[in-house]
């Protein structure tokens, strides 16, 4: 006999389907665009002058960075690809209970931009799991004065997580639920698996 809670925490397995079709045509947009992004900057801003956008709000510039994100911790590069790997994981196996349209849209955001800046680490110059990312977008002039230089990949890894954090904090959950009305959004719908606590139900919320 099924239970309420059964039906709950069971993932369909057509709603795991599409939230994989979802989550993958998401991260490959990301991961395209940065690529795309990145080879025509390494192509042409690198030996051309800065392209000014948005009447100097943005300049598109050619920077290397050896660091994390927003050119972070630049003394540890080899760090970073075991930390990118370890989330890419970590986000594959989360997204086997989650059919939330909106979860599984911040986990492709963070997906495509952690394997985006991976693909740097491992593949490009000075050396393997060394390589520095390529990041172009400057806010306000051309050299970074105002704002760390940043490229696509960093840019869907921040919304991604920023998206995770409202969702957290309004209470919709991975499976599709919602915290019901009064009750704190649980601290287990990023790290574990769904709750098996009955809130109101919302389909793909």
């Amino acid at each position: 006999m099924t239970t309420q809670d059964d039906t709950t925490t069971t993932t369909p397995r057509g709603s795991r389907r599409k939230a994989w079709s979802l989550f993958g045509a998401v991260a490959v947009v990301v991961i395209g665009i940065d690529l795309a992004v990145k080879e025509w900057t390494t192509s042409v801003i690198a030996h051309g002058e800065p392209v000014k956008l948005l009447g100097g709000l943005i300049y598109v510039i050619y920077a290397r960075n050896s660091g994390a994100a927003f050119s972070m911790f630049s003394d540890f590069t080899w760090v970073f690809p075991i930390i990118a790997t370890v989330v890419v994981t970590w986000l594959l196996v989360m997204l086997r209970t989650t059919v939330s349209v909106p979860w599984v849209i911040a986990l492709a955001l963070v997906f495509g931009g952690a394997v985006g800046n991976l693909g740097d680490r491992i593949f490009r110059a000075p050396k393997p799991l060394h390589g520095h990312v390529v990041d172009m977008f400057s806010f306000l002039d051309d050299h970074a004065g105002h704002f760390p230089v940043f490229n696509i990949a960093d840019s869907a890894l921040t919304v991604g997580v920023a998206l995770a954090i409202l969702l957290e904090f309004t209470g919709r959950r991975r499976d599709g639920t919602r915290a019901a009305k009064g009750e704190l959004a649980r601290s287990n719908s990023f790290g574990d698996g769904p709750s098996g606590r009955v809130g109101k139900d919302t389909g793909d919320a």
